[in-house]
């Protein structure tokens, strides 16, 4: 998860240290973290501001104009508002989805939580997820933040990613291991 590490360091990393420490400042840390996540949100359900943070053929009033539109909508308050601003101005949209990641990392570290991902083949019921969660947190000894999405692709079983470790149970890897020692036999 070497990306992951670069999100945290580089251009994504530096501007969210700034929001970070921008909204400790402020005292509204959780009302930024709550935007980003919805932020976060808003990006992963459409394709067209997918696009549009990628795109170079806007100019930077353009962008600053639509990201402060963008954050009007969504009662985004003046301290995030101006953050995405500002990283339009500068020319940063592309980076904006590493940006979330990496002030949702310094906020969960900020806490004393640690940040975990559990893809699973079927939708999991909150009694899984909890469990999950306790079994995670006794693992490594601090409290998580237990994300969860679904890949139909993995056919059965968990990959668990925690930091820069994973876990992979998988069916789906379960069967390639399989198939490679098949074809050594």
């Amino acid at each position: 998860m070497a990306s992951d590490h670069a999100s945290t360091t580089g251009v994504a990393g530096r501007y969210a240290g700034a929001l970070f420490g921008l909204a400790r400042e402020a005292d509204a840390l959780e009302t930024v973290e709550g935007e980003m996540k919805a932020l976060a949100a808003m990006i992963d359900e459409s394709h067209d501001l997918q696009s549009f943070l990628k795109s170079p053929v806007l100019g930077r009033a353009e962008q600053t104009a639509a990201v402060g539109a963008i954050a009007e909508k969504a009662g985004f308050s003046v301290l995030t508002t101006n953050f995405l601003k500002l990283v339009a101005a500068n020319r940063r949209l592309f980076a904006l989805e590493g940006m979330i990641r990496a002030f949702a990392a310094r906020a969960a570290a900020h806490r004393g939580e640690i940040g975990a991902e559990a893809i699973s083949a079927a939708p999991m019921n909150d009694e899984q997820i909890k469990a999950l969660r306790l079994e995670i947190e006794s693992s490594v000894g601090k409290a998580v933040n237990l994300e969860t999405r679904v890949d139909p692709d993995l056919l059965g079983g968990l990959v668990v990613k925690i930091g820069s470790k994973m876990i992979d149970s998988s069916l789906r890897t379960k069967l390639n291991r399989l198939r490679t020692r098949m074809k050594e036999a």
